[in-house]
């Protein structure tokens, strides 16, 4: 009986940290509430990519809205809808967080480092930084059910 318990423990131990990583996994509305970014995995890497707007309109009155503030040129001219705005973030077991990432904000056509973490059950704080992760600005995103 010992040794099915001990088999059953090593089989199933693993698998908590693994479920803790994909937490992050999901669909979450932004702190504005006007856009809902999915959250998904390739790899061992984790990204988000912009999948809802609220207001998926151009200035003009035109639509999809596009990605007019990037800086690149020929990213200024696809929409925001389908955008990949969370990239390359890795989950770190020790700190209890994904980090290592990069999140672009559409808002400005700004790319900062980023870390990310749970905040509570359904909330993810998440920080944008340029160079030092003390300075910089944080948003808690809230998980669609």
């Amino acid at each position: 009986m010992r040794n099915a318990i001990i088999t059953i423990a090593l089989l199933v131990i693993p698998f908590l940290g693994m479920s803790q990583s994909d937490e992050i996994l999901g669909i979450w509305l932004n702190e504005k509430k006007d856009s809902k970014i999915e959250v998904y995995k390739s790899g061992d890497k984790y990204f988000g990519k912009i999948i809802w707007l609220k207001n998926n309109v151009n200035d003009d009155g035109t639509s999809p809205k596009l990605d007019k503030k990037n800086e690149d040129k020929a990213e200024q001219k696809k929409p925001i809808v389908g955008k990949v705005i969370l990239t390359n973030l890795s989950w770190d077991a020790d700190d209890k967080e994904w980090s290592d990432g990069e999140i672009y904000d559409p808002r400005g056509g700004s790319l900062y480092s980023c870390f990310a973490r749970m905040e509570a059950k359904d909330k993810l704080f998440i920080k944008g930084y340029i160079g030092f992760s003390l300075i910089g600005r944080s948003t808690i995103w809230t998980r669609v059910k």
